[in-house]
């Protein structure tokens, strides 16, 4: 029997899915208003006012923070993961995003799981089997399902099947985010012990950096940009809501049901990525697009089992 404080935290994972989700349509709804590099550093500059306005609370409540990294090794390691996690993963997301439909990329960055088990081989030394590979054409046959058949017409196919591909590079940007992040919280010696959030912080903050070259030149090209006040409500929603508050969310679901039952409502976000899309932006709802949901999700499960088996082994 779950306690209140279970059900509470339960509650409070289902509400982070239904953010994470809406934010597949603001996202689209952003990229259609600025250029797309553009619309990422604002929401990432928003991101780091509040992510270093929490460090300044932690620090007037009197705990521990650490502003910056403090070796060589450790920022080597958080250029690569701010090149992937922040100016790759927007890359992509935010170019795909302009291409194709929000309920289709939900869907597709579900692959997202495949991914990162696939790449701990090469990262973290972890074994792979050809079982794996039998998953990974699941989660493949699921994309092209969703990619081929998706009942988003409206959208030009060229255009959808270009989006599509952008937004599964921005699920293997984003699994290898995740296995550098691993390895860099485990860190060879056993003694680096960062914390999640610091090292979130540290590559956004470095990935913020890399993302204003482009952000200038759109600006060059484009001239200032001149968010409508939907614009900046959806770089309110996507900074503040999707990036952090969400983020600090999971964490607590995280320390208080377990990493295993917390990440499991990681699977409602594509629903509510779909119903977003047809609620904001009159996206279409089809059956092709449960078909190939659930082939990724068998795909996602054969690696994620194998993977627990290799490893008990």
């Amino acid at each position: 029997m779950m306690n209140d404080s279970n059900v509470k935290t339960h509650l409070l994972m289902l509400l982070v899915a239904i953010i994470w989700g809406l934010s597949w349509a603001i996202g689209r709804m952003l990229t259609l208003e600025l250029p797309p590099m553009t619309g990422a550093w604002l929401r990432y500059i928003l991101t780091m006012i509040i992510f270093y306005l929490w460090f300044v609370i932690m620090a007037i409540n009197g705990k521990k923070v650490r502003w910056f990294p403090n070796n060589k090794k450790t920022m080597k390691s958080l250029i690569l993961i701010g090149f992937t996690g922040v100016l790759c993963y927007q890359f992509f997301f935010m170019h795909g995003m302009f291409y194709t439909a929000a309920g289709d990329a939900s869907l597709i960055i579900t692959f997202n799981p495949i991914f990162t088990v696939i790449l701990a081989a090469p990262l973290l030394g972890q074994p792979i089997s050809k079982k794996m590979f039998l998953g990974l054409f699941c989660g493949v046959l699921g994309v092209g399902i969703v990619t081929g058949w998706s009942p988003n017409t409206q959208i030009r196919f060229e255009d959808r099947i270009f989006g599509d591909l952008l937004i599964l590079l921005a699920s293997l940007s984003w699994a290898t985010t995740t296995n550098m992040t691993k390895r860099l919280m485990q860190g060879k010696d056993g003694k680096n012990n960062y914390s999640s959030l610091e090292i979130v912080v540290w590559y956004s903050l470095i990935g913020t950096i890399m993302i204003t070259p482009f952000m200038i030149y759109e600006t060059w090209n484009y001239g200032i940009p001149k968010p409508s006040e939907e614009g900046w409500m959806a770089i309110l929603y996507l900074g503040g809501f999707s990036t952090v508050l969400a983020y600090y969310w999971f964490t607590i679901g995280i320390e208080k049901l377990g990493a295993t039952a917390a990440s499991s409502y990681i699977f409602l976000v594509p629903v509510f990525g779909i119903l977003g899309g047809w609620w904001l932006l009159d996206e279409q709802l089809g059956y092709t697009m449960i078909i190939g949901f659930l082939m990724i999700l068998i795909g996602v499960k054969i690696v994620q089992n194998e993977s627990k088996r290799l490893t008990i082994s």
